[in-house]
C-alpha cells in the first residue's frame, strides 16, 4: 500500500465517520506526504517577517507615511506588533528581517540585517531594483531559511511589512496571472476613493514604461520589492528543505506566486493561511487554486494569518496522531 492509502486508511478508521473532520483530514494529510510518514511532526514552528521600504510609497499610494515601516519594525523588535502577540500566544518562533528598510537599527537575536539598500527605486520611473540586488535578494532569502532549518525547524510562515508594498504586489500579480491591474489593486491600508484612483493610474504608467512582462524574476526586478523578492528564494529554499510553507496574506501570496512560476513543484508543501480582506487575494487564490484555511477579514499583513491558522494546523496533526481508531477503541464502525 502507498504512503497516501496509508494515511488515508489512517484518517478514516479514526473514531468518526470518513471525512467528518473536513479540512483537518486534509492538512494531516497533505502534512504526511510532505514529511513522508504517518506519524508527521511539527518542530520549532517560525514565523519570518521580511522587511522592506519602496520608492512608489513617496507618490501617495499608500494612507501611510513610508516613515512607518522603520516604526513598525522597531515595534516588532520592542514586541509590541500583533504578531507579537500570535506568535507569543502560540509558542511560534519570530524572525523579523531587514530586507531594505530606510533606516538603520540596533542589532537583537529577533532581528536579521539583509538589507539591500534603503528602499526601492520607483518603478514608475525606471526598474525596482538591479539584476544584482535581485540574486542577492535570492541568496539572502535562501540563507536565512537554510539557517532556520537547522535549528530543525521543518514548518515555516512568511510575513512582510512595507508601505507602498501591495502597489508592488499588484503589478506582480497582473503580469504573472495576465490579469488586468484592475483585478489586482486594492486599498491596501486605507486608501480613500480618490486616493485608489491615483494609485490605480500609477500602475497603469507603471505597465506602459515597462511593457509586457512574464518572467518571474525580471517582474520581480522591474517592479518588485526587497522583502517581496527575499521572501520569494526564502520560499523555494524552504520548499528545497522539504518543510511546511505557511502562506499569509496578499503580499506573501504574491511572492509565493512568483516561486511557483519558477518550481510549480512547491504547492504540495504550501498551506494558504487565510483568505485577505484586500481586493485582489480572492482572485489571486482563485488563480492559483488554492483554498485558504481562514475567512477572517484580516489585512494585516506580518504573518498575522500564518500565525492565526498555526493552531488549525496543529489540531490536524494532533487527531492523526492521538486519536484512537475504531478497533483500538473497541467502537463499532458501520
Amino acid at each position: 500500500m502507498e504512503l497516501k492509502e496509508q494515511l488515508l486508511h489512517k484518517i478514516d478508521l479514526k473514531t468518526k465517520p470518513i471525512g467528518a473532520l473536513g479540512t483537518l483530514e486534509k492538512l494531516a494529510l497533505q502534512i504526511g506526504m510532505i514529511q513522508g510518514t504517518l506519524s508527521p511532526e511539527l518542530n520549532n514552528p517560525t514565523i519570518v517577517v521580511f522587511a522592506g521600504d519602496h520608492g512608489i510609497a513617496t507618490q501617495g499610494v499608500s494612507a501611510y507615511p513610508q516613515e512607518v515601516t522603520f516604526q513598525m519594525v522597531l515595534n516588532f523588535l520592542n514586541g509590541g506588533a500583533a504578531i507579537n502577540v500570535l506568535c507569543k500566544q502560540h509558542n511560534i518562533q519570530l524572525k523579523i528581517v531587514d530586507a531594505g528598510v530606510n533606516g538603520d537599527f540596533e542589532s537583537t537575536n529577533l532581528l536579521i540585517d539583509a538589507k539591500i539598500a534603503k528602499g526601492t527605486s520607483n518603478f514608475v520611473v525606471g526598474n525596482a531594483m538591479t539584476e544584482n540586488q535581485l540574486l542577492q535578494c535570492f541568496e539572502h532569502g535562501s540563507n536565512i531559511v537554510s539557517n532556520i532549518h537547522k535549528s530543525n525547524c521543518n514548518i515555516i510562515g512568511f510575513g512582510e511589512m512595507g508601505i507602498g508594498n501591495t502597489s508592488s504586489a499588484s503589478l506582480i500579480m497582473s503580469y504573472l496571472c495576465n490579469l488586468p491591474i484592475e483585478q489586482c489593486i486594492g486599498r491596501g491600508a486605507g486608501l480613500n476613493d480618490e486616493q485608489l484612483d491615483h494609485k490605480l493610474d500609477l500602475l497603469k504608467k507603471t505597465q506602459l514604461l515597462h511593457g509586457e512582462l512574464s518572467n518571474p524574476s525580471e517582474v520581480l526586478q522591474l517592479v518588485g520589492g526587497f522583502e517581496i523578492a527575499q521572501m520569494c528564494g526564502a520560499m523555494l529554499t524552504a520548499y528545497e528543505k522539504n518543510m511546511v510553507i505557511l502562506v499569509d496574506g496578499f503580499i506573501a501570496t504574491n511572492a509565493y506566486l512568483a516561486a511557483f512560476k519558477m518550481n510549480p513543484a512547491i504547492k504540495k508543501n504550501a498551506i494558504f493561511c487565510h483568505l485577505s480582506d484586500e481586493f485582489g487575494h480572492a482572485n489571486l487564490l482563485n488563480y492559483l487554486g488554492a483554498e485558504p484555511l481562514l475567512k477572517l477579514n484580516m489585512r494585516l499583513g506580518e504573518g498575522t494569518g500564518c500565525a492565526t491558522a498555526y493552531p488549525i494546523i496543529q489540531s490536524a496533526i494532533s487527531f492523526l496522531n492521538n486519536m484512537a481508531s475504531f478497533d483500538s477503541a473497541n467502537v463499532s464502525n458501520k
